[in-house]
Formats: C-alpha cells, structure tokens, sequence
C-alpha cells in the first residue's frame, strides 16, 4: 500500500510540473536527470558515508579518496542545475568525508560553514577516538539566499542570570525557569540522533534526528518553498519539511525505505510535533520537549 502512493522512475518521462511532496523510489542520479533545473529552495543530502555499511542488503563499500571524490563529484554536478538561484544545500558526513566533501563542494557552490554536530551514541573504539561528532556543510548557490536567523535560535538555561535595573537583561523569566535565546553557533550540542524509544526511529542505520533537520529547513527555507532530499533514507527530511509546511521532494532507490517515508508521512498527518523543537523554539536538551 504505501509503496503504491511512491513514484517510480517511469513515472517522471514527460513531466510538465515539479512533483510537489512525493517520494520517488529508483536510482537518484537517474530520477534527478528527469526532473526541471531550478525548481528547489532548499537540498538536505545526507550521502552515503566512506564507511561500510549495509543499506537493507545493499552493501556500501569503503572506497579509495579519489573514488569517493569522484562519487561526490558525480551527484553533485546532478543536484546543482536543480537549485533556484538563491538555494541553498546542507551536505551531511563524518570527520573522514567531511574532508572530501568540504573541498568538493566549494567547486560547485559557495561555502558559507561547516557544522558539527555531538550524536551523543557511538561506537567506543580499543585504538582510537570515540566517533561522537558529525559535520554538515552549509553552501549556497549564489550571494543571495534565505537565512531566519530568528526562527533557529537556541533557548538555553540562565545560570547567573544579571538584572539592569533591577529588570532582566538578555533573558526572560517563565514558570520553567529563567531561559536566554540565543544565535546558533556552527557547533550543536543539544541534539541526539534517534532512540529507539522516540516516536520517529526507525531501523535504518544512518537515520537522522527531525530536530537536526528542523533546524536546517527553519533556517534556509520559507513555507511554501521546496525541500529536496536525494537520499531520503527513511523520510526525515520530507517528513520534517511537512510538519514545517514546506514542500517536499524525496528520492530513494531502497523499497523498503520508501514503505517507512511513506508510513512517516502519514503519521505526520496526526502528529505534527519534533522532539526538542517547541513553540517555535529549539530548547536546550533535557529542558523541554521530551516525549
């Protein structure tokens, strides 16, 4: 049923309109190749990582630098004609293809930053560092691009908090204590990826928090804009992106990943909260928004 309401490849010859809120199950180099230039505000890729790993039976193998390069290069140089003027893309990796991808990008797009993230799970290793970060590169097509700096900002606890006059400066004061909204940095530490407790995990192995993307969409979109995803995986972004009353694309060549985006979309039908994200505000963790 739910890989019914999927399009497939086939279904893309001869399009005279961009596909608005669908998930496109086949091979994104492919469908990308089928789809009109510059008709997206805004490109969340979470790209396969260096590593191995399993995808539902599918095996990613772990490549030399120049191979990877190259397959870095080869969906990127799809995705580009696909951007508005003024989009922008957020790149997802770990600290080893972060190092290909940054320097890629900046062949293709504007480099404005580079985020880390602290997942807070992680394998511990017997010879190295525990893996607990994970970057996104932030880029854009041109000078001119969408940023809401207000709807991304950060409410943390006040710990000393100093009065003026004997009124609170730079912070406010609420029946759940005493909080101060601040600019985001390009270093995030009040989000963690999935458990299997929370409403929106699934199995798949590289999911994404909503709340991450959340935050990604709020600052480089407007509602109504377009939000395109070419490696979906389980449906995060779009799901993220219709719960924030964007538009949203997403391509995925694994079946099985498309029955869960679909599954998620419906839920969101219901269900339009984000873990961490609430009333309009990103909280600190472990200060509101627990679910």
């Amino acid at each position: 049923m739910y890989l019914d309401r999927c399009m497939k490849q086939s279904d893309l010859d001869n399009l005279d309109a961009v596909p608005l809120n669908r998930t496109i199950c086949g091979d994104n180099i492919s469908v990308i190749g089928k789809l009109p230039e510059k008709c997206a505000d805004l490109c969340i890729a979470d790209p396969p990582y260096n590593l191995g790993k399993d995808y539902n039976g599918h095996y990613f193998g772990k490549m030399d630098v120049t191979s990877y390069e190259a397959y870095t290069r080869k969906w990127l140089e799809a995705v580009r004609p696909l951007l508005k003027d003024d989009a922008s893309i957020y790149v997802c990796c770990d600290w080893e293809s972060s190092l290909v991808i940054g320097r890629v990008l900046s062949d293709y797009f504007k480099v404005r930053n580079r985020i880390t993230w602290q997942r807070e799970k992680g394998r511990g290793a017997r010879s190295n560092w525990k893996n607990g970060m994970e970057d996104i590169w932030f880029a854009t097509v041109s000078n001119s691009y969408t940023f809401n700096l207000d709807d991304v900002k950060l409410r943390r606890r006040v710990i000393a908090p100093y009065r003026e006059d004997g009124t609170p400066k730079d912070w406010i004061e609420t029946t759940e204590g005493r909080f101060r909204d601040t600019c985001p940095s390009n270093f995030w530490d009040d989000i963690t990826v999935p458990f299997w407790s929370m409403s929106e995990n699934t199995l798949h192995p590289a999911q994404k928090p909503e709340k991450l993307i959340a935050r990604l969409i709020l600052a480089s979109s407007d509602e109504g804009d377009l939000v395109l995803d070419p490696f979906l995986g389980s449906g995060t972004t779009s799901v993220t992106a219709k719960k924030l009353n964007r538009n949203y694309l997403g391509i995925e060549k694994e079946a099985r990943y498309c029955v869960w985006a679909e599954q998620r979309l419906e839920m969101a039908d219901n269900d339009k909260s984000i873990q961490g994200y609430e009333e309009r505000v990103f909280w600190e963790r472990n200060t509101k928004g627990k679910k």
